[in-house]
């Protein structure tokens, strides 16, 4: 992108913040230039956010139903996939999918319960808990 073609319309999921693009100068050299984003990036982070909160409603009533585990409310609660907290993790996939089973869950160790916590910045307690009704 030449430097001339940063969009300086602004995007409201940064909350006023800028943030780093790369743009090449009139001679060639290419350096990071402050951008307010740009309108087309705000729609789709939107939808991306929309689609996570729908997720952690959709879990929230599946822990209420004792169909999923208080991870699963709080993994899309904190804007991530199964795949993402694996990676966070260091855990395989299919154990932290595995994980997303109450009844799998309560059985999980402290020490894994520590490791998940962390990962989701909060404390075993609130991990282990969903907000009331």
């Amino acid at each position: 992108m030449d430097l001339e073609n940063v969009p300086p319309e602004g995007n409201a999921t940064l909350g006023g913040h800028r943030k780093a693009m790369y743009a090449r100068d009139r001679d060639g050299r290419i350096g990071a230039v402050a951008s307010a984003g740009w309108e087309v990036e705000e729609i789709v982070t939107r939808q991306a956010v929309d689609e996570l909160e729908r997720l952690a409603a959709e879990a929230l009533a599946g822990v209420r139903a004792g169909t999923a585990s208080p991870l699963a409310y709080h993994m899309y609660r904190a804007r991530m996939d199964d795949t993402l907290l694996a990676q966070v993790t260091g855990l395989w996939r299919w154990r932290v999918r595995r994980h997303l089973r109450p009844e799998v869950f309560r059985t999980l160790s402290p020490a894994l319960l520590t490791r998940y916590a962390a990962a989701l910045g909060m404390d075993v307690e609130q991990l282990t808990h969903i907000p009331p009704p």
